[in-house]
């Protein structure tokens, strides 16, 4: 059973074509067109879909980064008490030439 290949059909159904090379009538290079027609705007909502979905996803990551630096940023404060000790230590010890 598994050497016994389907049976070939002769239907002229299916076959790909060359519209180049065949010469086909008016009305078939229309229905050609748009069948073309009707496949590429279905796969192009599909590819909007997937440019909207990475676009957010992207705009996300920038919006993340964006925050975090700011959020960071606000956490130097730290950095501002020690610079006011330095200062006052400056102002306070003795004063030398060096100074």
């Amino acid at each position: 059973m598994a050497d016994q290949k389907p049976p070939k059909s002769d239907a002229p159904f299916a076959t790909r074509i060359d519209p180049t090379k065949d010469s086909l009538s008016r009305e078939q290079m229309h229905f050609i067109r748009q069948v073309e027609l009707e496949q590429w705007k279905k796969k192009s909502s599909k590819l909007r879909a997937r440019n909207v979905v990475t676009g957010v996803a992207i705009g996300a990551l920038v919006l993340g980064i964006y925050g975090y630096t700011f959020y960071s940023v606000s956490q130097e404060r730290i950095m501002d008490e020690i610079d006011e000790e330095a200062k006052r230590a400056r102002l306070q010890g003795p004063k030398t030439g060096a100074n």
